[in-house]
């Protein structure tokens, strides 16, 4: 064999070997955390799903805009929590809705509460909503434990319903013990 195709097939090997070491190394350091740095997780949560829509606002109850109350009347309104609660002492005098909300089940604390409220014309029209929230711990719900009285709440009429509001339903889009 000549000397000359040797030098050339041996020279390409040499070639191709520092590329690969070059290679292997950029790599290398170009993955490898610095000191103090913080090493991307090895998998992440995959947070959406093709077809699944992303929640968006407060929570809703669809039967506020389907019910129909009478002038003077509140109504309660089914919701995906009412197996674990009862509503008790239900008002409305026209310028809130009132009421309590004791849990029926086995809870030691209420953690999160919504009850909401539907405001209707004198011909049954929901007119708008306003919401109650209790959050444990927030000022004025220190307690624990459950209530033998129930959560109390009181949901105004908003100023610019007030005029036409005659009747209400209430219901709980959000509820959450221990």
């Amino acid at each position: 064999m000549n000397r000359k195709p040797r030098i050339l097939v041996l020279g390409t090997l040499i070639a191709a070997s520092l590329l690969l070491l070059a290679a292997v190394v950029l790599v290398g350091r170009v993955s490898t955390p610095g000191p103090g740095a913080v090493a991307p997780p090895a998998a992440a949560a995959k947070t959406t799903f093709p077809g699944l829509a992303s929640a968006e606002g407060e929570p809703d109850l669809p039967g506020l805009r389907t019910t129909r109350p009478s002038p003077g009347q509140i109504l309660q309104i089914q919701g995906a929590f009412d197996d674990r609660l009862e509503f008790e002492g239900l008002a409305f005098d026209g310028e809130a809705a009132t009421g309590s909300v004791k849990v029926t089940s086995d809870v030691s604390d209420l953690l999160e509460l919504q009850v909401l409220a539907g405001f209707y014309d004198d011909s049954g029209n929901l007119l708008g909503t306003a919401r109650f929230v209790h959050h444990l711990g927030a000022e004025g719900h220190g307690h624990s434990g459950p209530s033998d009285d129930g959560e109390e709440f009181s949901i105004p009429v908003p100023a610019e319903l007030k005029p036409r509001a005659v009747s209400a339903a209430v219901g709980v889009p959000v509820l959450v013990n221990e």
